[in-house]
């Protein structure tokens, strides 16, 4: 385990953080560029050893509800690899798909809308929605079941 000198040498080696210190000699670590409102990313550096990195949504790393990983056993290599990996998360604009739509028509020249939303299938006659489903293979299923092609 890193001590807390070691731990603070390692992170102000990051020319990106900027150094806040906070009550009972806590210190947190701040990226001002961040693309986010979210800002921190160490939280809470203690001098007994413990604290936390921001790692929101990472794959990578078990965090807690708050997105925040406990860093008090971590080696150097660990820290530094996670602190990385936190800074290059919130300075990476996150990439929305567009919503896949496909158009279904039928032999009598009805034509439905098959629009994925919000990690849901949903068919739509013009505005309404007619019927909505959790894959896309199960709407497509329906759809040709109702005597519609893919157009």
């Amino acid at each position: 385990m890193l001590t807390f000198e070691e731990k603070l040498a390692v992170i102000e080696d990051f020319p990106e953080l900027t150094r806040k210190d906070v009550s009972m000699n806590r210190v947190n670590f701040h990226f001002e560029d961040s693309l986010y409102e979210k800002t921190t990313v160490v939280y809470h550096l203690h001098p007994n050893g413990n604290g936390f990195v921001y790692t929101g949504s990472l794959q990578a790393y078990e965090a807690n509800q708050k997105g925040l990983v406990n860093i008090r056993d971590f080696t150097r290599d660990e820290l530094l690899e996670i602190v990385r990996s936190s800074i290059d998360f919130l300075a990476t604009e996150e990439v929305v798909a567009p919503p896949v739509e496909e158009l279904w028509k039928d032999a009598e020249g009805h034509s439905l809308q098959l629009i994925e939303e919000d990690d849901r299938w949903n068919i739509y006659a013009g505005d309404n929605l007619e019927d909505s489903f959790g894959g896309y293979d199960e709407a497509a299923l329906y759809l040709r079941e109702e005597g519609f092609r893919r157009r």
